[in-house]
């Protein structure tokens, strides 16, 4: 079952912190809401890279490289701390066995199938296919088919919103005054994500000291292969973050709307 301290909780994603609420609030959050609104609203140089159509999820391609562009460590991050609070959750099961499988077959799928959408004849192949891809989860089609259609739709909206992001600071990144000339755009790759993740993510939070010092204890679980120190990814992810509000019209509440 999951940690009971964690269901009571909701600790946050970031930085571990008890009173997160992430269902609506992590990047993309399903049925619509943070990047939903996000990339529906983006305005400026990262929403005019985006067009009108690229943010609607129904019927958009996410194409066969995109799924390299996901951040596994956030999305697990994410899957692992709100998977309790889904509707369909059931306390007979864990994250780790049962629930964790489903999100990561969802978020495969999406991959793979770039040129479909959730229909009945995609949901009859992956059903099919569940009982070979479900490792050890207890799960049977009918218990996990609720989780893999949420990864599925958040990793649409998650896809998309790194790609952009990660076009958009590749083309001014030699540009960027904080920039350290021994360092790679993959080397701060993974700091603009994290920016952008922590904008949806806290949608009703400023960027000050207090901020700060909460991103800069989740550093180290994100960075990757990054070989940045807080102190060099700082401004990026502050970069990041700021584009992301200054593209969201108004205020950006906790349910995105």
């Amino acid at each position: 079952m999951a940690n009971p301290e964690s269901r009571a909780f909701n600790r946050d994603p970031i930085t571990g912190k008890p009173g997160s609420h992430p269902v609506g609030v992590g990047l993309g959050g399903v049925g619509g809401a943070a990047v939903g609104a996000f990339i529906g609203a983006l305005g400026g140089p990262i929403g005019m890279l985006i067009g009108g159509s690229i943010g609607a999820v129904a019927g958009a391609a996410a194409g066969k490289g995109l799924a390299e562009s996901i951040d596994p460590t956030l999305e697990t991050e994410y899957w692992r701390t709100s998977y309790a609070t889904r509707p369909y959750y059931d306390a007979k099961y864990d994250y780790d066995t049962d629930y964790g499988p489903a999100y990561a077959y969802g978020a495969t799928a999406r991959g793979r199938y770039g040129d479909r959408v959730w229909d009945d004849g995609l949901r009859n192949e992956l059903r099919r296919d569940w009982e070979k891809s479900k490792a050890k989860s207890r799960l049977s089609w009918e218990q996990a088919e609720d989780a893999v259609r949420d990864a599925w739709d958040r990793s649409d909206r998650t896809y998309r919103a790194y790609e952009t992001g990660d076009r958009y600071y590749q083309s001014s990144f030699d540009r960027a005054s904080y920039r350290d000339p021994s360092a790679t755009f993959d080397d701060y790759r993974p700091a603009y994500r994290y920016g952008l993740h922590a904008r949806s993510h806290y949608g009703d939070r400023d960027w000050d000291d207090e901020l700060e010092n909460d991103l800069s204890r989740g550093w180290d679980r994100v960075k990757g292969e990054s070989r940045l120190g807080w102190d060099k990814a700082r401004e990026a992810t502050r970069d990041a973050w700021h584009s992301a509000e200054r593209a969201i019209p108004g205020d950006f509440d906790r349910d995105g709307r």
